[in-house]
């Protein structure tokens, strides 16, 4: 006897497009789609790579010696103000320095969107101090980590910056501090990973970044920086993220105490940045090209980059710092105040002796300038006044401050003028 016909399965509907936003969906996509995690050891650009990165680590090294231990303390200050600023104008977000140290000082804009990115601009800060002092839950690369950053940043954001708008749907998603995003993305011409897989790829990208040496861990900086943006974890603040990871590699492996960034040199090449970045996307080209699924050219290049980037703003910020220029943009200024009546002449002594010896206790300041203790005392707070000098207590000794507004004066093209 003849057995019916099976009943056909009815046909699978495809899923719109915001269907498929409210599902955690893992489409199963291979570990392997983000190899190589890591510049071999057999590449044939390994000798270049490995070239730059012994003379970032012998450069790093060097400036930070150079600097007194008072002028480190106040130039970390600065090159936090200066990340953030810098990170926030390669995502278009404009925020001048000065408006950022402003909020910092709990001063804020009257226009309620200036006044979010003054807020943004604080929690960027506040997140890269957590790092700075050491506070991360374990490496950088961990997820842990990088959970921690994003939450870190997020909860301190407006609520109006909370929220990201799917351009297909117009459909407006909350960003969860410190969660995986749950829907699909789409970065440029990439298709991120669908958001299931996430943990997964996560969990990948923290084996493959553990427990590496400092060494591998320089040469490795540009690939974690292009995988965690191509994983893109996160429905927003990937970049800043990113980039916060990259900074607290660096700081680690290179024990740079913050007193340099690569975010001003990414943000002065921006085109090339996100070009080179974009390109590490592109699959492998041919059988010169790696064994991964990526192209190990593109990394090749970007990592090159990278390097170079960093080495780049190591000589600049050196230059910045030269004792003696330093010394003379300071005084100048220090001249031109006392001048107008701002404060008397003696503030000149008081500020090349901190400048000198990195810091200056209060009780040096009479005999410093041939005055009473009363005069010195009055000296040390119209200097303080002008944000130039500060101390972590009423008697404690003071050391120089780096303000925003005196950037253009004391560290010409550190910051724009206006």
């Amino acid at each position: 006897m003849a057995k019916p016909p099976r009943a056909k399965a009815p046909s699978a509907r495809k899923k719109s497009f915001s269907e498929e936003n409210l599902l955690i969906e893992d489409c199963g996509e291979r570990i392997a789609l983000m190899d190589p995690m890591r510049i071999g050891e057999d590449s044939r650009w390994r000798s270049e790579i490995s070239e730059l990165a012994v003379d970032l680590t012998y450069k790093a090294a060097e400036f930070k010696a150079s600097l007194p231990k008072g002028i480190q303390v106040a130039l970390c200050e600065l090159v936090r103000n200066m990340n953030c600023y810098y990170s926030n104008l390669i995502e278009g977000h404009h925020t001048h320095p000065i408006a950022i140290e402003r909020a910092l000082n709990e001063v804020y804009d009257a226009d309620p969107e200036k006044r979010n990115l003054q807020l943004e601009a604080k929690a960027h800060i506040a997140v890269q101090r957590f790092i700075d002092e050491g506070n991360l839950p374990s490496s950088p690369t961990s997820e842990s980590s990088i959970l921690e950053i994003h939450r870190r940043f997020v909860e301190c954001l407006p609520e109006e910056l909370r929220w990201v708008e799917i351009p297909k749907t117009n459909q407006k998603l909350p960003v969860i501090p410190g969660e995986y995003r749950e829907h699909h993305v789409q970065v440029g011409n990439l298709v991120a990973i669908s958001p299931g897989a996430v943990p997964r790829f996560m969990r990948r990208y923290e084996e493959a970044y553990a427990n590496l040496g400092r060494a591998e861990t320089i040469i490795a900086c540009a690939a974690a920086h292009h995988r965690l943006t191509w994983i893109h974890p996160f429905l927003d603040g990937n970049g800043r993220v990113v980039r916060l990871v990259s900074h607290a590699m660096m700081r680690n492996a290179l024990d740079t105490g913050g007193v340099w960034s690569i975010a001003r040199g990414l943000a002065r090449n921006v085109d090339k940045y996100k070009a080179l970045l974009s390109e590490c996307d592109l699959p492998r080209r041919n059988d010169l090209d790696g064994r991964g699924t990526l192209s190990e050219e593109a990394l090749i290049n970007f990592t090159k980059f990278f390097l170079a980037t960093c080495i780049d703003q190591i000589d600049y910020m050196s230059d910045l710092m030269q004792p003696d220029r330093l010394r003379a943009r300071v005084l100048t200024w220090a001249d031109e105040e006392a001048r107008l009546g701002s404060f008397s002449k003696s503030a000149t002594l008081v500020m090349e002796a901190v400048l000198f010896r990195g810091e200056l206790p209060r009780g040096d300041i009479a005999s410093l300038i041939h005055g009473s203790d009363r005069t010195a005392s009055r000296l040390a707070s119209q200097l303080n006044s002008f944000g130039v000098l500060t101390s972590s207590s009423p008697r404690a000794p003071l050391r120089l401050a780096l303000p925003a507004t005196l950037a253009h004066r004391w560290f010409p093209g550190l910051y724009p003028a206006k």
